[in-house]
């Protein structure tokens, strides 16, 4: 087939030339990307801003024009001669990128932080697409999720180098926060589209390019104030341009800072350095070095229930207090894990291949307050809220539900000296500490693209990973106590058989283990372009190990707690295609599929690592097929995709960590959930059009039906035993059979998302634009343990309940949407140019009308059977009712920046 694909006969084409300038200044723009819409026909500008395309060009068409920090030229063609001279075509640069960093910032100390499945939607900002644009820049504040995808379905890469954590799937944002400057230069595949540099997920692909000469030279100086999560950010950035002696390098840092974000007692404290050197060996082959620190330390917030809105309001989180005077939290996490990225580029008329190689190291920790036989210090617990006396079994007691209100609204947050005067003995009663991760990570990879001729191209690359990754508990702060007894409170036994029982402040308690991981990776994929329509198929191959060693022999799991478990080990498989056929130069419809297989990530494989090496028995792969229809639609004024899509996973592995109780007894349990199916399907819509030079339109609409596909089985691991002898398996678990939750939506953000956009962009360089935004059908995350069998059951008598039919089980656990919200977000800018410095401002402001809104919640497990569950209903102010997360009201985000 390779053979008969290089002897095709050629055709007559087309040569379409021009010049490439920056708007201001009149200089020309280095690596302007220039290409025929719908076709893969593409070109670069030269040091002189100029290019030239060979293209066998047949009808009218739509040429592209675009560079990092511009605004994306498009213009109208028709094959009237064989030789197209367009001159110079002007860019005009783009201020709208200085969003994107709060955007990614508030979507991941959100959500990401309190494990829930959010999608990390900021690589988005790599696209000029109108629909996924809105999607992370308006939808995002509701943390909408493109097609229903958790985002380790995308994967990110930074020169080449995959950056998806194996503890989770998904990247981890952080790690380069604060350094817009030098992250944007990007390149972003949709969906189950071909990428040059990796298989990658189902979701899209992002690689962020940090070579200093893919960047705009010069000094760049901007200051941001905001009041969402950070208030203020300082950003300088130098890069020398590439030198004639062939040597680039890059230098940029920022700070964040905040005493309080929107949320109450979210304090933020950030830093991010950068450093690039790139060398031009000769006119083939460079190499560059990129290092980079992002630390991020910031207070966390909670979810919360409906009677604690309605007492404190959408901003209230019970994760801080006053102590003398400052705000301090609870709940903080430290994020500080830098890397070293050393690349080898070739690059020929006819063959790419990039080689690196990175380290990345450093620690990930979240602070708690641990309470030891002492009163729970979280002002939110069931116990001190109204609802507990007015839930009572014994009857309500207004009286008291009364006094517990008027005592939360007095001393609604974290009492500091409290805690202080309750450490008065030696031993520690309470004990601030941090849940740790130390990551050591190696990764060698390489990719190669291979241009066999115009028609004929091949791409393919190779990965391979080792991490190793120490966890344990540190205490931080004893409170004023002397030492901490390291024993499980509710089984009177010790954590560190073999270690000191008193442990002091710096110490390691609680648990220590550690994780091993491995991952081989192929991938290749070939392409085949036409003048009327073009092909690829793709192929991976991926091996992977995970092993758990543990560091404290836990006296609950004397036979599997200390030392290493055996090796589980997964080998999947993936492949994908994609055809597109164009109908004319400006309409043409393509079509995506793929089947791939893929193991579960590290932290669904151990049950309970922090305590045993128990791994879930008979653990399976996960399955995607997937496949998407889309029509596109470039006309001069209107541009336009519209997209279907199905996609199923299934052998999904889940396990989530709660106190229960439940029909086979009470206790902090795992609880692992296999062979779960879900279902995504919807169709996507966006249109821009261009009413006037000044003037804008676009129409975004996303409707989606994401739920569960099937009835997965469902077992719970008990800490101290406490569920019924009988009961308990060989493995240590209860197996409660199928979980009914077949045809429940996911809690995956609004699964129909509508918006209308208009934008003003005066001959002056200054624009506003306007955004309103609909957002429905969005659910809190179901129990699962409430919808298998022990639910009916009585823990006290082993009988089930009379009262539980099908029809008052169906009404309690019914699941309703979240309420639907409209939302109108406005942005605005302007820039000068004095005396070759360019000055510009950009505003941003969200939620104009300050509505409130739910962006997603889960449900209480705790009442895990029927009884408890309908007595704590009984009033309409449940103890233990769903969790839900608010969106920010009113917010703002202001840049200012200097360039030269």
């Amino acid at each position: 087939m390779l053979l008969f694909m290089t002897t095709l006969l050629g055709q007559e084409t087309n040569s379409i030339s021009g010049s490439v300038l920056n708007e201001r200044i009149k200089t020309p723009i280095i690596d302007a990307i220039v290409h025929i819409e719908g076709t893969a026909f593409k070109s670069k500008t030269d040091e002189l801003g100029r290019f030239q395309l060979e293209i066998p060009l047949k009808s009218d068409a739509i040429l592209n024009i675009s560079a990092v920090d511009f605004i994306t030229q498009r213009i109208p063609i028709t094959p009237a001669d064989d030789q197209l001279d367009l001159g110079i075509i002007y860019l005009e640069s783009d201020i709208t990128l200085e969003q994107t960093d709060n955007l990614i910032t508030l979507t991941d100390s959100e959500l990401v932080d309190d494990g829930i499945s959010a999608v990390s939607i900021g690589f988005l900002q790599a696209t000029r697409d109108v629909f996924l644009n809105r999607a992370a820049f308006d939808f995002g504040q509701a943390f909408f999720r493109v097609r229903g995808y958790d985002s380790q379905n995308g994967q990110v890469l930074i020169n080449g180098i995959p950056m998806n954590k194996f503890f989770d799937g998904r990247p981890q944002w952080n790690n380069w926060g604060g350094l817009n400057d030098v992250t944007r230069n990007q390149e972003f595949t949709n969906g189950l589209s071909a990428s040059e540099y990796t298989f990658g997920g189902i979701l899209g692909n992002t690689n962020i390019d940090t070579r200093p000469s893919g960047l705009r030279a010069g000094t760049r100086l901007s200051s941001s104030f905001s009041n969402r999560t950070y208030a203020g950010r300082l950003m300088a950035t130098y890069n020398s341009g590439l030198k004639e002696n062939g040597l680039a390098y890059t230098i940029s840092s920022s700070r964040r800072w905040a005493t309080e974000g929107y949320i109450k007692g979210t304090s933020y404290d950030a830093y991010s350095l950068f450093g690039a050197l790139e060398y031009h060996l000769d006119t083939r082959n460079a190499i560059s070095l990129t290092g980079i620190l992002a630390s991020n330390r910031r207070g966390r917030s909670s979810a919360i229930t409906e009677e604690i809105f309605e007492l404190a309001g959408k901003r209230y989180n019970p994760y801080w207090g006053n102590q003398n005077g400052e705000i301090r939290n609870s709940r903080e996490r430290k994020i500080a894990e830098p890397f070293v990225l050393l690349n080898h580029y070739y690059e020929s008329n006819k063959f790419r291949l990039n080689t690196g190689i990175s380290y990345q190291f450093g620690t990930n920790a979240r602070g708690r307050l641990g309470y030891y036989n002492g009163p729970n210090p979280d002002p939110t617990y069931y116990r001190y809220l109204p609802s507990f006396y007015v839930n009572s079994p014994i009857g309500a007691n207004f009286i008291s539900a009364n006094l517990a209100k008027e005592g939360f609204l007095e001393n609604p947050q974290i009492n500091w000296p409290k805690l202080y005067t309750g450490n008065t003995t030696e031993m520690a009663t309470y004990v601030l500490y941090n849940d740790t991760t130390d990551d050591k990570q190696l990764v060698f990879n390489s990719i190669g693209n291979l241009k066999i001729n115009d028609k004929f191209k091949m791409d393919f690359g190779a990965t391979y990973r080792i991490l190793t990754s120490d966890n344990y508990a540190q205490i931080q702060d004893l409170l004023s106590a002397d030492f901490h007894t390291d024993i499980d409170p509710f089984s009177d036994t010790e954590n560190d058989v073999n270690g000191t029982l008193n442990k002091g402040e710096g110490d390691v308690f609680n648990y220590h283990y550690r994780m091993d991981a491995n991952l081989f990776e192929a991938f290749a994929q070939f392409k085949f372009n036409h003048k009327k329509w073009n092909a690829f198929l793709a192929g991976s191959y991926n091996s992977i190990g995970y092993q758990r060693e543990g560091l404290f022999l836990n006296e609950r799991f004397p036979e599997n707690s200390l030392g290493k478990s055996d090796e589980v080990k997964f080998a999947n498989y993936g492949i994908k295609g994609g055809f597109d056929y164009k109908i004319t130069g400006r309409h043409w419809v393509t079509v995506h599929s793929g089947y791939l297989t893929r193991p579960p990530v590290l932290q669904n494989v151990f049950i309970n690592p922090r305590e045993n090496n128990e791994t879930v028995p008979d653990i399976l792969n996960e399955t995607i097929s997937t496949i998407d229809l889309n029509y596109f639609l470039r006309l001069p004024k209107l541009t336009g995709r519209l997209t279907g899509f199905y996609t199923r996973f299934q052998n999904i592995t889940d396990i989530n960590f709660f106190f229960v109780d439940a029909g086979v007894g009470s206790d902090f349990v795992q609880e692992v959930t296999t062979e779960l199916d879900q279902l995504h399907m919807g169709v996507e819509l966006g249109l821009e059009y261009q009413i006037s030079s000044d003037v804008k339109l676009t129409a975004v609409a996303s409707i989606g039906k994401h739920l569960y596909a099937n009835n997965p089985l469902v077992s719970i691991n008990f800490d101290t035993a406490g569920a019924e002898e009988d009961l308990i398996n060989p493995e240590g678990s209860v197996n409660l059979g199928p979980a009914d939750i077949k045809d429940h939506k996911l809690a995956q953000g609004p699964q129909q998302a509508y918006a209308l956009g208009i934008e003003y962009r005066a001959p002056k360089y200054w624009w506003i634009a306007a955004t309103t935004n609909y957002l429905t059908n969005n659910y809190a995350n179901i129990s699962k343990i409430t919808r298998t069998q022990s639910f009916f059951f009585d823990p006290e008598t082993g009988q089930p309940f009379p009262e539980a039919t099908e029809e008052n089980v169906n009404k309690l656990l019914a699941q309703s949407p979240l309420d639907s919200f409209y939302l109108l977000n406005m942005v605005g800018g302007k820039s000068w140019l004095k005396k070759g410095k360019y000055i510009s401002v950009f505003l941003s402001i969200n939620n104009l009308f300050d509505t409130v809104f739910r962006t997603g919640g889960y449900e209480q497990s705790r009442n895990g059977n029927f009884g408890q569950l309908q007595q704590d209903n009984l009033s309409g102010t449940p103890s233990f009712a769903p969790k839900y997360w608010y969106g920010y009201g009113r917010t703002y985000f202001l840049n200012l920046a200097f360039s030269f």
